[in-house]
């Protein structure tokens, strides 16, 4: 993350015209230490000349959270008056005033009491960004929007703090706070998450051994979807031609022809992608010195018609190599998995023409070809 150099300590100083970065320490659950990590980072940065500043800390009355808070200046909070009570919040038109590199703001899905300027924190944040400050925040994976229903299903709570999920993908850099399940109830139990009397509930409830270890699951995937997404965008860019881009997730492809057996291949190599949870794509290679009859184009129809049913893209190329043809959409795509029919060539042709299967063997590099036996036609 790129800091411009340090600000003069004059009122008038005026900061450059750029959106500042955002970086999100994401965990699975409270007490994993995503707090204490950004206050590390905080303090490592002020080390290294980078004016930081505190604009909101949640301790929860964990000592090693406040310790590790000590030596970084904070930015005093606004007092709202609410139905008669008092209450805090995070003052960004201080953090404002106040100009700095970078600031920490904890909890990231947090909801603004009444009265305040915005209903939520991260849009705080976003104003903040705007102002071209660097912002260090935290979340837990359950408040993500598109999660919500999932996270509700695994460990039976509603979580009414929400995150839009482009914070995510629009943030530069996301970074996981993983810890085992069993680290996580070491410390809950050791009573550096919550109060000694919150512990046996929490242990019955929302950290269970199993609920961790789904919400655990979250966290590295969606990171991992966000990486691989971005990389993706990357090489189909060119930015980075001179570094070959690695999926993380598998992607299937299946190679369907005139023969019937094309609509039993497609259904297979659906179940392959819904297992992997893989994209999933057919493609069809046309010779170009053959017409097709009006029953083979029928079945390339359905063909193309089943594997949109099963939410799959086809692809239609036209090549006299089927091997090479295959190969490039392959490259392309960045294909991990081909799912292929057993071959319908007689024996001779086999060994006067070669089989497809060793032509794309040889042409492929780290892609797993799965070749589906199937009834050969007479």
């Amino acid at each position: 993350m790129y800091y411009s150099s340090n600000p003069s300590p004059d009122s008038t100083y005026i900061r450059p015209a750029y959106r500042g970065k955002h970086k999100i320490f994401i965990g699975m659950a409270p007490g994993v230490g995503k707090t204490y990590r950004m206050l590390e980072e905080g303090h490592r940065l002020r080390q290294e000349g980078i004016d930081v500043v505190i604009g909101l800390l949640e301790t929860h009355n964990r000592q090693e959270t406040v310790q590790r808070a000590e030596g970084l200046e904070i930015v005093s909070r606004q007092q709202i008056n609410c139905s008669g009570a008092v209450l805090s919040e995070m003052d960004t038109d201080a953090i404002l005033a106040r100009q700095p590199q970078l600031v920490l703001i904890d909890e990231l899905a947090h909801t603004n009491v009444p009265g305040s300027q915005r209903e939520k924190r991260y849009q705080d944040v976003e104003i903040i960004l705007t102002a071209g400050i660097d912002v260090f925040s935290t979340v837990n994976i359950q408040h993500l929007e598109s999660l919500n229903d999932l996270v509700a299903r695994i460990t039976g709570v509603v979580v009414r703090e929400r995150i839009p999920d482009r914070l995510l993908e629009e943030a530069d850099q996301v970074v996981v706070i993983d810890v085992t399940p069993e680290t996580l109830e070491d410390r809950l139990k050791d009573g550096k998450i919550y109060a000694p009397e919150k512990i046996d509930q929490s242990l019955q409830n929302f950290f269970q051994r199993r609920n961790l270890i789904a919400l655990r699951e979250l966290a590295l995937r969606e990171v991992a979807d966000n990486i691989e997404e971005d990389a993706l965008e990357q090489a189909l860019n060119g930015t980075k031609a001179d570094a070959p881009f690695c999926s993380i997730h598998e992607r299937v492809l299946v190679c369907v022809s005139t023969y019937p057996n094309a609509v039993q291949l497609i259904r297979r190599g659906a179940r392959i992608a819904s297992y992997m949870h893989a994209p999933f794509y057919c493609l069809f290679v046309d010779a170009p010195d053959r017409f097709l009859t009006k029953a083979e184009s029928l079945h390339i129809e359905t063909c193309e018609r089943l594997c949109k049913e099963f939410g799959g893209e086809f692809i239609r190329v036209t090549n006299q190599d089927k091997a090479k043809a295959i190969a490039e959409v392959a490259k392309n795509y960045y294909i991990t998995q081909i799912v292929i029919g057993e071959s319908q060539r007689s024996r001779w042709k086999l060994i006067l023409r070669g089989s497809l299967t060793h032509k794309l063997l040889r042409s492929l590099k780290n892609i797993d070809v799965h070749i589906i036996a199937t009834e050969k036609t007479i």
